[in-house]
């Protein structure tokens, strides 16, 4: 008997648009039967161009060594992109768990699908969004309990060792499990599901209808499925269009936003300085000690558990009361700033951080992941000291 997996009707659409046919194959990013499945496809349908779920930053990523080689952490924390890439790291950590007793890296069937179009002289086109715009575009889009979940999600993920068996991966390419999961996605984050689904498949259907070809095949992951051929049928008809350039943008924060750096300090001045003119001396001091502990110790004790260097525990108390205080500079700046120093990145670090990042145990280990600890727990726990500072300096408070 063959091993060549055979292609399912429910992993493969095809779709009629005047004189195209789109051909659409749903996989499962961490499957190896997707793999081979792709290989196939190609090999079979003979298509004259692939549309592949991918942007030119991963793709470089995925078969570029030298991009991990040239990170550069120090830049990462000045240019304020700590919480960006600790994203980005933590989603290719679930991935690349879920993959890793099944030998197959995440977006494996991607480089299969462009590997094969290379040897068979098919052309190829990235159609999705930059994975950074989307998890900015993601983070904008979330509201404060939003916000708050994501952050629930992304620790949950570090620290969860969970495995999904090869049999419920490959589950994922079915309609009835997808459904369940968008739904579920739905209710628990809108925004995101909003940005990471639904605009996705605007923005893969119009790449892919703008591509050139009779015959597209297009690779995607299986929950893209259903909302590509809706888009691609409006795209057809001139119903609607999708506006790629607003799908690209970063939405500026809104006017409260852009407030609360500002305000924060000026409330908590205020009132300090209305402590001092109340009750004197020793009750503007009691306030003022009240907001420096609680700020400090919080932003101190998210220092302990991202297990930093035992300097930076302490400048991370003393800094963050200060910080809070500055619109322009966080905690996570300093204490990230400062890790990067005291510990420096080393060759070695570089070179095994796509590993190091599927284990709790690998992401201390490794200086760069590391770092964004650091950078994300203190920032954390300055946070919430500021909040939990406030409700003692009022008038009243014990």
């Amino acid at each position: 008997m063959s091993d060549t997996p055979t292609l399912s009707a429910s992993n493969l659409t095809r779709l009629h648009l005047g004189e195209r046919e789109f051909i659409l194959l749903g996989t499962a990013h961490v499957s190896r039967q997707s793999v081979d499945e792709v290989r196939q496809a190609i090999r079979e349908l003979e298509p004259d161009r692939i549309c592949v779920e991918i942007d030119d930053a991963r793709h470089r990523s995925l078969v570029e060594k030298r991009t991990w080689e040239s990170l550069d952490v120090y830049r990462v924390i000045r240019e304020r992109k700590g919480f960006l890439l600790l994203g980005n790291l933590v989603l290719s950590s679930f991935q690349r768990r879920m993959g890793a007793d099944l030998g197959v890296n995440p977006g494996e069937e991607m480089l299969a699908a462009i590997e094969e179009a290379h040897e068979l002289d098919i052309p190829t086109s990235f159609v999705d969004r930059q994975i950074h715009t989307t998890l900015r575009r993601a983070w904008s889009r979330s509201g404060f309990w939003g916000k708050n979940k994501m952050l629930a999600a992304l620790l949950s993920s570090v620290f969860s060792n969970e495995k999904l068996p090869p049999q419920e991966i490959e589950a994922l390419k079915e309609q009835g499990a997808l459904e369940g999961m968008m739904n579920e996605l739905a209710a628990y984050l809108p925004a995101a599901k909003e940005v990471l689904i639904d605009e996705r498949d605007q923005y893969l259907a119009a790449k892919s209808y703008a591509a050139e070809g009779s015959r597209i095949l297009i690779v995607v992951g299986a929950g893209h499925v259903p909302g590509i051929l809706r888009w691609l049928t409006t795209i057809h008809e001139g119903t609607a269009a999708p506006d790629l350039e607003a799908l690209d943008a970063v939405p500026p924060p809104g006017p409260v936003r852009r407030a609360i750096p500002w305000v924060v300090p000026v409330v908590v001045a205020g009132l300090i300085g209305w402590g001092f003119v109340r009750s004197g001396w020793d009750g503007g001091f009691q306030m003022l000690l009240r907001w420096f502990l609680v700020n400090g110790i919080l932003s101190g004790l998210g220092a302990i558990v991202a297990l930093a260097h035992p300097v930076n525990i302490v400048v991370s108390f003393l800094a963050a009361p200060f910080t809070s205080m500055n619109p322009t500079i966080g905690v996570g700046f300093v204490s990230g700033l400062l890790e990067a120093v005291l510990r420096k990145p080393r060759v070695i670090d570089v070179e095994r951080l796509q590993d190091d990042i599927t284990s709790l145990r690998g992401f201390y280990r490794n200086r760069i992941s590391h770092i964004l600890l650091v950078f994300f727990f203190t920032t954390l726990g300055s946070a919430i000291g500021t909040f939990v500072a406030l409700p003692f300096l009022f008038p009243g408070a014990a």
